[in-house]
This record gives structure tokens, C-alpha cells and sequence, in this order.
């Protein structure tokens, strides 16, 4: 079976791509985008394998 973590993260309306590609990267896939606490600010919930 497959463990998993998590991490959550702001993101930035005008730097989205540069955010969600960053996270990327690390191994992270974006699972779900929600409303932050203003306008300007979404919060991505990202999830990965563990290792080992």
C-alpha cells in the first residue's frame, strides 16, 4: 500500500505556474486548490509517495 504526506502551501495569484512548477518538481502533485484568507491568496494542498 502506498503512504503518503502532505503539505499545503500559499499560492500567489500572479506567480502561480512558478509556484505549482517548483512544487513539482520536488515530486509534489497539486491535489486541490482553495480560497485563501484574502483575494490575492489561494492555498494548494499537494501530496506525495513516501520514500522508503
Amino acid at each position: 500500500m502506498t503512504k503518503w504526506e502532505y503539505a499545503t502551501a500559499p499560492l500567489l495569484i500572479h506567480a502561480t505556474k512558478q509556484i505549482l512548477d517548483t512544487w513539482g518538481q520536488d515530486g509534489w502533485e497539486l491535489v486541490q486548490v482553495v480560497p485563501g484568507p484574502n483575494a490575492e491568496q489561494l492555498v494548494a494542498y499537494f501530496k506525495r509517495p513516501l520514500e522508503g
